[in-house]
């Protein structure tokens, strides 16, 4: 897709636009109710679709497609960190009222840095064509490694505790951290030193982590895509509507027990499909997968894991009643006796 510099700029334009308005509309610290975030996630979305009908009409099928396809796989890793800015949340005890803002900021730092990912992974793909074949064994080896995970049973997140990282812990040595927030301010001035507020520690912390989930949802989405406009976009989308859907769907987390499952398929479906367009074009005769069955695998995988997840969460729930009316009667029947 040939994309002019004048349609790059009007499209950051745009999207800086829909940002500061999400940002001037929650600028008021508050807690963010169900409905409005109801209202909000489906906002997000519909820009999403509205954009891909629009790449439909001026740009034809395939763009369109890709971009489904990217945005779709984008937001259902995405959600996978919502588990870790649960963490984060809980680590540096924000307060609900200004968690809105926290996440507003963070996932915009989160954008920016991932904007440089995909430029940086666009130039070496672009140059050194054998670069796939690394993308897809990583997919492939991060799709294992999660499948390992799950099978394990892994840890209750709220039983986790958030680890800061080195770049986050240099910066609060350099600079230091206030003992209690002050509203939104990020920095303060303290016994005559300028030091960092935790509103700023906790933005870095949500911005910077990202970083980790960006090392296999951009290989991911170039494995669908090799258009950085397309890829940029996409993962615009799919973060822009993340702090809304923090939440919306904060208590239907712990709900989604076959999350990893599901991801792991779908970066493993991806690992192979770049291979084979590795193989191809290294000039072996090998089917390639198209956007369209891309698409569809996809979404058929996160029907599934989804139904597979409340289906398995409501039996769990009915037999844990079962067991405590149980421990209830036999409880009343020693005390009859």
């Amino acid at each position: 897709m040939d994309v002019s510099t004048t349609l790059w700029v009007l499209t950051i334009v745009g999207l800086a636009a829909l940002i500061a308005v999400d940002f001037f509309i929650g600028r008021k610290p508050h807690d963010v109710s169900l409905k409005e975030a109801g209202i909000w996630t489906v906002v997000w979305i519909t820009l999403a679709g509205l954009f891909g009908l629009g790449l439909l009409l001026f740009a034809g099928g395939r763009p369109a497609g890709e971009f489904f396809a990217g945005f779709i796989t984008e937001k259902s890793l995405s959600v996978d960190n919502l588990f870790v800015f649960v963490l984060i949340m809980a680590k540096f005890a924000v307060p609900s009222h200004y968690q809105q803002r926290v996440l507003l900021v963070g996932v915009l730092i989160a954008l920016v840095l991932r904007a440089a990912f995909i430029a940086a992974g666009a130039a070496v793909l672009a140059n050194f064509s054998w670069v796939f074949y690394l993308f897809g064994a990583f997919l492939i080896w991060t799709a294992w490694k999660l499948i390992q995970e799950a099978r394990a049973g892994g840890s209750d997140p709220e039983d986790e505790e958030f680890e800061e990282n080195k770049l986050l812990r240099a910066a609060e040595r350099r600079f230091g951290v206030a003992d209690r927030y002050h509203g939104t301010k990020l920095w303060i001035r303290e016994n005559g030193k300028r030091v960092m507020t935790p509103m700023l520690v906790v933005m870095l912390a949500i911005g910077t982590t990202d970083v980790l989930f960006a090392l296999d949802s951009i290989p991911a989405i170039f494995g669908l895509t090799q258009d950085p406009y397309i890829v940029f976009t996409a993962n615009a989308f799919a973060l822009m509507g993340l702090r809304q859907l923090y939440f919306l769907i904060g208590g239907l987390l712990k709900k989604l027990v076959h999350l990893s499952y599901g991801l792991s398929v779908i970066l493993g479906f991806i690992g192979v499909k770049l291979v084979l367009h590795a193989l191809h074009e290294s000039g072996v005769h090998v089917p390639e997968i198209s956007t369209a069955v891309s698409l569809g695998v996809i979404c058929v995988v996160l029907a599934v894991t989804t139904a597979t997840s409340l289906l398995a969460t409501r039996k769990k729930s009915a037999a844990e009643e079962v067991a405590e009316d149980r421990g209830d009667s036999a409880a009343k029947e020693s005390v009859d006796v």
